[in-house]
């Protein structure tokens, strides 16, 4: 099979509108989550969020158009035009080789909500007729392709919160078998509305420290009390190590592993069994490398911190022998169906620069929770091999490895 690269890299988050700007602010332990401002929370248990603030979606669109897509559309379309910029691709490349690989955990969740309201209040008639094709998540990849002109597979990943990591390995393997020569990769998530934050708040899933939303997202410490929401984008340019070479892009490291797995157990309970059969997956196929840092999924949950913790040591053979590990959820919040796209990306940037983003907010240890995770303050490392995990509901797992060419 082929080897697969990264030659281009985008994200927005809520520390930035490009991934130079976020991934600075994720190092300096900079927080972006606040008190939500998209819609009224004052009813809500859970009223904090890592909510962008002033994006203006005409900046990747037209005016007139912004009406037919979603907000995690619009993120999106921000995110890829960075990274296909990034991996300076040039006018007259064949774009019917080239392909894109779209997820979204939940995609226009405010758009539905919005046309549902207006259904029940004012009747059929007046729902707009962009609703449907502006809330479907792979039209995500359709404006993308059109955006882009891109031509080749055009693919969807809609695995909760390990579908942009699903979306990354996808994407891989359309160009491993050869049905791409190319493909962009972008996770794009925005549900950050009252049935979103609602939804997850009445599962007692989400962090109610409202008074002080900066030190809400913690993980692995011993008091998280839940995740918090985010928003954002990722998006990755992948292609042949051969057509990467010859035409001199520059490359962010090569994909060496993915691991995907099921736990068959609950659909919201998380198990360490599935998510240690997904890295030992991708452990095996990167040849066991000697990892350097991974990128955790982390949610600043109890159960899962507690069982990422115990696969890591499993498949590092104990604690003596795991790498460091954080989880930059505490700075951006969750952003569900993008964390796998937007942690790729800072994983590969770590890479890049030698560093070790921190998990901030991390104060009291939890006895099960023992391992480095850079507590608080990021630090100077050489990575040559990352590694990037992502769990999602219906007990979905999904893990991707690069290592540094």
């Amino acid at each position: 099979m082929r080897r697969v690269v990264v030659t281009g890299l985008g994200m927005i988050n809520s520390l930035g509108f490009d991934k130079e700007s976020a991934f600075a602010a994720i190092n300096e332990g900079k927080c972006g989550i606040k008190k939500i401002e998209l819609f009224d929370v004052e009813q809500y248990a859970s009223q904090i969020a890592g909510e962008i603030v002033g994006f203006d979606p005409t900046t990747v669109m037209d005016a007139k158009e912004t009406k037919k897509a979603d907000r995690f559309i619009q993120l999106g379309l921000k995110a890829a035009a960075e990274a296909m910029e990034d991996a300076n691709i040039s006018e007259d490349v064949d774009r019917e080789s080239f392909g894109v690989a779209s997820a979204s955990g939940i995609g226009g969740l405010p758009n539905i909500e919005k046309n549902s309201i207006m259904l029940h209040t004012r009747g059929p008639r007046r729902i707009s007729p962009f609703f449907i094709p502006s809330s479907l998540v792979n039209m995500l990849g359709g404006f993308v392709s059109i955006y882009q002109h891109l031509k080749g597979p055009n693919l969807s990943s809609v695995t909760a919160c390990a579908a942009g990591t699903h979306a990354i390995g996808e994407a891989a393997k359309s160009i491993m078998v050869g049905t791409a020569d190319k493909m962009l990769v972008v996770g794009a998530e925005s549900a950050i509305c009252g049935a979103g934050v609602g939804g997850f708040a009445a599962m007692k899933a989400l962090s109610t420290r409202n008074d002080d939303p900066q030190t809400a997202s913690r993980p692995f410490d011993a008091d998280r009390d839940g995740f918090v929401m985010g928003e954002g984008a990722g998006a990755l340019v992948l292609e042949t190590y051969e057509d990467a070479v010859a035409r001199g892009a520059h490359i962010y490291g090569e994909l060496i592993g993915i691991g995907e797995s099921g736990d068959a157990n609950h659909i919201t309970t998380p198990t360490m069994d599935g998510p240690l059969r997904a890295m030992k997956m991708a452990y095996k196929m990167a040849g066991e490398p000697k990892v350097d840092y991974v990128n955790a999924h982390g949610t600043s949950t109890a159960i899962n911190d507690k069982n990422e913790t115990a696969a890591l040591k499993e498949l590092f053979g104990g604690k003596e022998n795991c790498p460091p590990v954080s989880s930059t959820k505490g700075q951006i919040g969750h952003c569900l169906g993008a964390a796998g796209a937007i942690e790729a990306v800072i994983s590969l940037m770590a890479m890049r620069d030698g560093i070790l983003p921190p998990t901030i907010n991390y104060t009291t240890p939890d006895e099960n929770c023992d391992l480095d995770y850079v507590p608080n303050e990021a630090r100077k490392a050489d990575l040559n091999v990352v590694m990037s995990n992502s769990f999602g509901f219906g007990g979905t797992n999904g893990v991707v490895i690069f290592k540094k060419i």
